[in-house]
């Protein structure tokens, strides 16, 4: 049995109760990650009173299929940037009926990088319609360790978005 990393769990923790004090609900869309955000929350004892669920969209054929992701996109500027991010946010929100949603989409190793997009470059968009953040991010390490970093750094980020909800 695979177990969250102690950080993530805490992390998660400090997430799910910020999303249930302000009365939201969240949904994720995940590339690079493989699920690893969605595990780290559905490790605690009722997430499902503020996750909804998330789509793994790691071939660019679910992202289209399942998330509506524009395929046109895809093929002229490949998968990891800031539109894709954007797309698979929205998509997850409109299917599942979340308040939140974020959405992963990256290059977490060892293979895949270039000069313009090496290894460890990650695109994060946090979707509410209100306060929507494109973000991104650039990791080091081995392919466990950039994974890690980027869902620790996106449910620290999760924690102030959902506060920045007016209603």
């Amino acid at each position: 049995m695979c177990e969250v990393h102690k950080e993530l769990h805490q992390a998660a923790e400090e997430v799910f109760a910020a999303f249930l004090s302000m009365g939201k609900t969240l949904a994720s869309a995940e590339s690079c990650t493989g699920g690893l955000l969605g595990a780290a929350i559905t490790s605690l004892p009722g997430s499902s009173d503020m996750y909804l669920g998330g789509v793994i969209s790691y071939a660019n054929d679910v992202k289209t299929v399942l998330l509506g992701v524009d395929p046109d996109l895809l093929l002229q500027q490949g998968a990891v940037n800031e539109e894709v991010a954007r797309q698979m946010a929205t998509g997850v929100k409109e299917s599942t009926g979340a308040e939140i949603s974020v959405a992963i989409t990256g290059i977490a190793g060892p293979s895949g990088g270039s000069p313009e997009k090496p290894v460890g470059t990650v695109f994060v968009c946090y979707l509410d319609g209100e306060n929507d953040r494109l973000e991104m991010y650039s990791f080091e390490g081995t392919r466990a360790a950039i994974r890690h970093q980027t869902v620790l750094t996106v449910l620290n980020e999760l924690k102030g978005f959902v506060k920045l909800r007016r209603h």
